[in-house]
């Protein structure tokens, strides 16, 4: 009989982690929409940055890599530079999404104060609106590589839909971790000041600027304790090359952030108890 509910108790814990996500969807499209189109207002251009600023970075980096450093990319990966261009950032989108909802993570809380002193409000909603928040600006960028790689390259390979489902599991994980930050800050609000270094670490030490190839053969495999290494190479994989990402692969990875995701809602949960208190 204890086994029984042990099993329950775990299934719950899991489900729980889409729970939030599938009772209040309706608010949180609504807050997500609020918040996307409060990032923008004021501004001349309004949500038109969403579209400008990926264009702009594409821009720069295939005049930066095209042409200014056009000799010495010719001599390490061979290819067009145009096709680094792509290659780079195809990465930074990937780094974008996480990074983004890292650098939101410490205020998750701490700036929704109003939320959290309501107690009928769902307060685990507000890891899904930041993450779904950031989503929103990498859709974007998404859109405007493929129309770029069809501009350059003439097609656009039929493995670009399969996006979603490289992405899905780096989402669980940018929640899950969200969680774990947006409720520590609370009571330790320093972390804002980490997140910052944080984010620039996962880029640097993230397959972004130079293939995982390029590493000596004994650090290869550590690249991927980043959460956004092997996404990053996916991602490539579907949409420049063509081909059909590592499912196996992204099994493993999928678990992996379920259970990031179920850690952090556990801890977010027993949190939250003060947050009250200590807001």
């Amino acid at each position: 009989m204890s086994d029984s509910n042990s099993f329950l108790a775990r299934a719950q814990n899991k489900s729980g982690v889409l729970k939030s996500l599938l009772t209040h969807h309706v608010l949180i499209f609504q807050l997500t929409k609020r918040s996307i189109v409060g990032r923008y207002r004021g501004s001349i251009a309004g949500i038109a940055w969403s579209l400008v600023i990926p264009l702009l970075m594409l821009a720069v980096y295939t005049l930066v890599f095209g042409f200014i450093f056009q000799f010495r990319f010719k001599q390490g990966e061979g290819g067009s530079n145009t096709d680094f261009a792509l290659f780079l950032f195809t990465g930074i989108v990937v780094h974008g999404l996480l990074s983004e909802c890292l650098n939101r993570a410490p205020g998750t809380i701490v700036n929704n104060a109003q939320y959290v002193k309501k107690i009928v409000f769902p307060v685990e909603c507000l890891a899904w609106i930041s993450v779904f928040t950031a989503l929103f600006q990498t859709t974007i960028s998404i859109f405007v590589l493929t129309v770029f790689l069809l501009l350059v390259k003439g097609t656009i390979y039929w493995t670009v839909l399969l996006i979603p489902l490289i992405f899905a599991p780096l989402v669980i994980v940018s929640v899950g971790l969200v969680w774990i930050i947006g409720g520590l800050s609370v009571y330790v609000r320093d972390l804002a000041q980490l997140t910052g270094v944080l984010s620039t670490l996962l880029l640097f030490l993230a397959p972004i600027f130079y293939p995982v190839s390029a590493l000596p053969a004994n650090l290869q495999s550590f690249i991927y304790i980043n959460p956004i290494a092997f996404i990053v190479e996916q991602t490539r994989k579907v949409v420049i090359d063509g081909v059909q990402p590592n499912w196996f692969g992204l099994l493993i990875y999928s678990v992996i952030a379920i259970g990031i995701a179920v850690v952090g809602l556990k801890l977010f949960q027993r949190m939250r108890r003060g947050f009250a208190d200590a807001l």
